[in-house]
């Protein structure tokens, strides 16, 4: 026996309905659940029972009010996981992208073989971005694979993002993971055959050891993350860390059939070459070609797209070319940063400590320099560290007048430069952030030197707590004022135990009677280098839970520069107090966009520089370098990185001046002539690298694609998907429907859920937490589709709103079941909006499609719903316009409908619509045709095959749901005959 049914064929089997999907044979029928999804697919045997199934239509009986039609229809919709559209992976992701973030995609479905890099500012989505192009690829078939290539601090965020947002499970590939999964490998199979989507640690696998057995099994998909520290400068300063991975990325895109998805928001550090091996890496000929010419423009324009936050801040206008405002929309990004600058004093007994430890780090630095060059380095970094240490707390201080200096170990001046460095740099292109917030040494000898210092430690113990430590008491009054504002703030410490101290003098602690100056109800924690990136992560949650569990506290997240790169805590944050000044300007920058980016609900981010006015260094620092790096800023709208050598030069200037003429000689610091020399050539560079930067936004921003090309496309896909403000009302009335208490009248609103249907409860506690359901907490919904666990995003791909829609999809089609049905397939209303009597239909429609690629043919099966309306009676119907059957949805009962008059009108129509079977099909083939055109359409732009291209429409269409609008005049009182 063989199956004979064809693809998008309705079949019944094991006592319910499934849609035949196209990789079914003669002999295996492979089905998915009618409305159901790709986790519920099943196979079936020749020997199972399997007949044509024919969708029952609506009961006559089964009559609901006015919100029926539209709650069935948005229920529906909500339920489709694969688009008909050009776009196969839309429907199906967790995120509802904006316009200026599908850019991207475009760009890349116009190549066929996907290069590009991706630089637009921080803050603005890459992530997404990028996301949205590999989950389009994976959908499509053009990759059957995906590699994340990113730092091991961020591989476990990659992972969420791409599971939660796009649906792709991949498995982690770190140091601390491969024994685990090789574990599981057959004999000389590699773990990049076995595991199809995998994120990498760059650093893991750009040795030599495991490079060659990646890119011989790597994916036919890569990104690069933080790619800028991936490519190497033809020079010397480049790192041998940055070698290696410009290497293992160089080999990876040698194979000319890989796509490669490059992500930086700081493609052009200042070295032109850097940038040159950067785009070698997208398409070889950029790294030659001259950017200056016409033709060069355009090439880079292909596969480059850098666009800075005012430039998608508003991304589709009426300028843009729209009929309306209807796709104009703003973007989730704080209006401004509010930036100001604090001061504090020292207090007697730490300006004594700081005399002290300045008086003997000069004469350290002056012996040594007669001892030779070795001596002077160590001398010169173990200075370098007491003093950056002095000034970012006691705690710190103490630990570095009792840790030997890294540098002390040196055998040449260059190894005592290489190791010393490292911890007292804050370079923004460092190679990892991992350790580097640990307080370094200063110790560099044995005898009176050692006890001197022992001295000195002692003396910095004593000075803990806001009494003498004024940096502290500042800190605490200006963490009460963000806190009585309604913010919840991040403080940014340069070493591990500042942030620790700082903790313990600002949380509660209840065993110890310890009560936080900051108030009873603000929860205070620390992260540092010392967690692992998950155990960071897991305590910022808790974190978040536990200030969550009572409205009126606040959070404070204690923190050094672990999280100042790649982690997104908008969700959590929105303000930034810099504790300790770091000596290179964008490394602040980096810690302000951890709050300040896409998705942040606050208007106005707040972030606080505290400085020492009296210790010799910070002004100065304040002053030449951060506040300069904000004007620049502030005028081209993009951070401009200043280089490493040139903040370098600066600082050390400013500690020599420091240590050779003490502190109070520090305005004589302006005119020193190394002083001068370093300001003056760090203000020539830093204003050329921004006005370069200035002429490569201008020059390569990406104007190949073009606002209105996008808006049609978004509109597409809004029309077929819908959009926040009806999934608004239906995650509303449904609620409301099914006994949750809702509260807030706005766009943002909360829900109670402990009244609903135990099934819904079960499903929705699975998203947001069985504790919020079981303890009937209020869930915010929010219109921000960047929502945080806990929280719902009034979208269609929101779990919770799906969980919703199942749930009301499933009740309307089962007239048998128990409690409230929000939806109903038939209904009669009397209303003002008809003159004439009106029939709405809706009608769910499959689709069959033949997708051939450079891959191969693929047959796939999409569903899409429509609203159909016509006047008078089904045999003599006068079929309305589109436009005309959607308002309908609208439209308000005037008056009560008599329920036996209203089934005997619905009996009478539902008997005649099989006479508009013909009509239903006919539309079905005009709706195949349009999308066959919109298939063409976009393979024709990005040169993919056409030949072979087929949409076909099965029949007969699904009848969902039926409802007549009676004109208000003509209400039948019950018993009359209509």
């Amino acid at each position: 026996m063989a199956f004979t049914f064809s693809a998008g064929s309705l079949v019944t089997a094991r006592g319910r309905e499934w849609v035949v999907l196209p990789e079914s044979q003669p002999d295996l029928l492979v089905l998915r659940p009618l409305g159901g999804s790709d986790d519920d697919i099943a196979a079936v045997l020749p020997f199972e029972p399997v007949e044509e199934a024919r969708f029952a239509p609506p009961e006559p009986s089964d009559l609901g009010d006015q919100r029926a039609a539209g709650l069935l229809r948005t229920a529906l919709r909500v339920g489709f996981r694969s688009g008909a559209g050009p776009f196969r992976s839309l429907a199906g992701i967790a995120v509802e992208p904006r316009a200026y973030q599908l850019v991207p995609l475009l760009m890349a479905l116009r190549q066929k073989t996907v290069r590009m890099l991706i630089s637009d500012d921080v803050g603005i989505g890459k992530t997404i971005e990028a996301g949205l192009v590999a989950s389009e690829m994976l959908a499509q078939g053009e990759a059957t694979g995906l590699a994340v290539l990113c730092s091991p601090a961020l591989a476990e965020q990659w992972q969420q993002e791409l599971r939660g947002k796009f649906g792709i499970d991949a498995e982690l590939v770190l140091a601390s993971t491969v024994s685990r999964l090789e574990r599981g490998l057959d004999l000389g199979q590699s773990l990049f055959d076995k595991y199809p989507n995998v994120i990498v640690s760059t650093d893991y696998i750009k040795s030599p050891r495991h490079r060659d057995d990646f890119v011989r099994h790597c994916p036919d998909l890569v990104i690069v993350d933080e790619a800028h520290t991936c490519v190497a400068a033809d020079d010397t300063s480049t790192s041998a860390q940055s070698q290696l991975r410009y290497e293992l990325l160089r080999r990876v895109a040698e194979d000319p059939d890989r796509h490669l998805l490059l992500v930086t928001a700081t493609p052009h550090s200042g070295k032109e070459s850097a940038f040159r091996n950067l785009l070698g890496l997208v398409k070889p000929e950029l790294a030659d070609v001259s950017l200056e010419s016409e033709s060069g423009r355009k090439l880079l324009a292909q596969h480059f797209v850098a666009r800075k936050r005012a430039d998608v801040r508003q991304y589709l206008t009426k300028e843009d070319g729209l009929a309306d405002d209807s796709l104009a929309e703003r973007t989730a990004f704080p209006s401004d940063r509010y930036f100001k600058d604090e001061t504090y004093k020292l207090s007697p007994e730490y300006r004594a400590l700081l005399d002290d430890a300045i008086a003997y780090a000069s004469e350290r630095v002056e012996e040594a320099g007669g001892q030779g060059k070795r001596e002077a380095r160590i001398a010169w970094w173990s200075a370098i560290a007491l003093l950056r240490s002095l000034m970012s707390s006691p705690a710190a201080a103490a630990q570095t007048l009792t840790t030997r200096s890294a540098a002390a170990i040196a055998a040449s001046a260059e190894e005592a430069d290489k190791l010393g460095a490292p911890l007292n740099s804050d370079a923004a292109d460092s190679d990892t952030l991992e350790g580097m917030d640990v307080a370094p040494g200063a110790e560099t000898d044995e005898g009176p030197v050692k006890s001197r210092l022992a001295e000195l430690a002692e003396l910095a113990e004593q000075l803990k707590g806001p009494e003498k430590d004024l940096k502290l008491k500042a800190l605490i009054k200006h963490l009460k004022a963000l806190l009585a504002d309604g913010y919840n703030p991040i403080v940014f410490c340069r070493y591990i135990p500042t942030a620790k101290y700082l903790a313990a003098q600002l949380e509660n602690d209840p065993e110890k009677k310890k009560r936080s100056p900051l108030g009873a109800k603000t929860v205070v924690r620390a992260v540092t280098g010392e967690l692992s990136p998950q155990q960071r992560i897991e305590r910022i949650e808790k974190l978040a839970t536990e200030a969550g569990a009572d409205a009126a506290a606040r959070r404070v997240l204690i923190a050094t520069d672990c999280l100042s790169e790649g982690v997104n805590l908008q969700h959590h944050f929105d303000s930034v107090v810099h504790y300790d000044l770091a000596w290179n300007p964008t490394r602040h920058d980096q810690r302000e966009g951890r709050v300040d980016r896409y998705g942040q609900r606050r208007d106005e981010v707040r972030v606080i520089t505290l400085y020492g006015d009296d210790n010799g260094i910070d002004g100065k620092v304040l002053e030449v370098l951060i506040q300069k790096h904000r004007q620049i800023k502030k005028d081209l709208g993009i951070s401009v990185s200043v280089p490493d050598e040139l903040s370098t030069g600066v600082t050390d200037a400013i500690v020599e001046w420091l240590l050779m003429r003490g502190r109070d000689d520090q305005d004589a610091l302006f005119s020193a002539d190394a002083f001068k020399v370093s300001t003056e050539k760090l203000e020539s560079d830093w204003n050329s690298a921004a006005e370069r930067e200035r002429a490569s936004r201008s020059r390569f921003a990406q104007r190949s694609i073009h606002p209105e090309e996008v808006a049609r496309e978004v509109a597409s896909i809004r029309a077929a998907l819908g959009g926040t403000g009806e999934i608004t009302t239906f995650v509303r009335e449904s609620l409301s429907a099914l006994n949750a208490v809702l509260r807030g009248d706005g766009e943002d609103f909360t829900a109670q859920v402990g009244g609903t249907p135990a099934g819904l409860r079960d499903a929705i506690a699975s998203t947001v937490g069985a504790e919020v359901v079981e303890k009937d907490r209020e869930i915010p919904f929010r219109s921000d589709p960047a929502v945080t666990r806990g929280e719902a995003a009034l979208v269609r791909t929101d779990p919770v709103v799906g969980a919703l829609a199942s749930h009301v999809l499933n009740a309307a089609l089962d007239t048998q079941a128990e409690g409230a049905r929000p939806a109903r397939r038939c209904g009669v209303i009397t209303t003002d909006a008809v003159s004439t009597r009106t029939t709405l239909l809706l009608i769910r429609y499959r689709f069959h499609l033949t997708l051939p690629s450079r891959n191969g043919e693929r047959q796939l099966v999409a569903e899409d719903a429509r609203l159909l309306a016509f006047e008078g009676a089904p045999r003599n119907a006068v079929w309305l316009p589109q436009e005309r059957a959607a308002e309908l949805l609208d439209a308000t009962a005037s008056d009560n409908t008599d329920p036996h008059f209203g089934e005997r009108t619905m009996t009478r129509i539902l008997d005649q619509l099989p006479d508009k079977n013909g009509y239903l099909e006919t539309y079905g083939d005009e709706l195949a045709a349009e999308l066959l055109a919109a298939h063409r359409r976009v393979r024709t732009a990005s040169g993919e095959i056409i030949r072979g291209l087929s949409v076909t429409a099965q029949k007969p269409a699904d009848i969902l749901g039926a409802y007549v609008y009676l004109p208000a005049a003509a209400s039948v009182p019950a018993g009359v005959s209509a």
